[in-house]
């Protein structure tokens, strides 16, 4: 069975200054995506399901999704506002302008999603090896296995000089994910690395594992998912900035029991695009890989 590919892809890009997902990088204009959706395909994946903002969907489709739907199994999927929201909660968050957050995004792709499947970030380069990895190893699983995966790495290598980022820390033991809580507010000083958490910052040493939203889960996953958004939900629908985070779901689930994740690494360098200011190093970083022959200067047949 092969694993299926989900992108997150509905991000309002607010510290970028726009719609990333589908910014040009490539020698040939290819986004960003177009390099993760090519790795994904040359390690198995059978098929791709973007979740995207209703009011992107023209230029995605036209910079984007048509030249990837030609050359694999590709579809999409609506994150809106009203999505999993009673009408008395969307009542309430009528006036929020913010998405709902990563849980509420993958929920919206499970009927799209019938086999094991990968998410991953629309604005961030992972490599190859890590969707080989994780590919080989949800190839290996059935639909209603609760053993899922996820590829971390170092917070130090996935930093940006730019300011600020969003991580996911890992406790790992013996390979396996212990505990998982989204750090929203990650950032240089002039002491180290801080995280400003609700209840005071935090110092960390740049060794802490951190999720990517490189995760590789089940169908049988989008039962407790929902679960953790009900949940979510019926204590936030008037908060104008409360996030249903994946990482705190993922921390959740397996602090109840009900999975596993194995905590693989990957030896590929990680870069992505936070701020406006990251895109030259992304580019430039994508031209060496081709120049390189890692890429062809062209990924897709017309």
């Amino acid at each position: 069975m092969k694993p299926t590919l989900l992108v997150l892809a509905a991000g309002m890009g607010s510290r970028y200054g726009g719609v990333k997902q589908i910014d040009a990088v490539g020698m040939n204009g290819q986004t960003l995506l177009d390099y993760s959706v090519f790795d994904a395909k040359r390690s198995g994946y059978g098929k791709v399901v973007f979740i995207i903002r209703p009011d992107i969907e023209h230029d995605f489709r036209e910079r984007l999704f048509d030249r990837i739907a030609r050359n694999m199994d590709a579809e999409y999927v609506f994150q809106t506002h009203e999505s999993f929201l009673t009408p008395a909660q969307i009542e309430a968050s009528k006036d929020r302008t913010k998405p709902w957050g990563t849980i509420h995004a993958v929920i919206c792709a499970k009927d799209a999603v019938k086999t094991p499947f990968t998410i991953i970030n629309a604005d961030d380069y992972y490599g190859r090896e890590a969707f080989d990895i994780l590919g080989n190893y949800l190839s290996t699983l059935d639909n209603d296995s609760t053993a899922h995966a996820m590829v971390g790495y170092f917070l130090k290598n996935t930093m940006s000089p730019m300011g600020s980022v969003s991580r996911g820390i890992c406790q790992v033991k013996n390979g396996y994910l212990q505990n998982m809580v989204e750090n929203t507010k990650i950032e240089y000083d002039a002491d180290g690395i801080v995280s400003h958490m609700p209840d005071g910052d935090y110092r960390l040493t740049g060794d802490e594992w951190v999720s990517m939203n490189f995760f590789g889960f089940t169908p049988h996953a989008f039962d407790s998912m929902v679960g953790f958004w009900d949940n979510f939900i019926s204590k936030n629908a008037d908060s104008p900035k409360a996030e249903g985070l994946l990482p705190n779901w993922a921390g959740e689930m397996v602090r109840n029991g009900e999975g596993t994740m194995k905590v693989f690494s990957s030896n590929d360098k990680w870069f992505g695009m936070t701020y406006k200011e990251d895109r030259e190093t992304v580019k430039q970083n994508l031209a060496l890989k081709t120049q390189q022959g890692f890429y062809p200067e062209t990924l897709w047949e017309k």
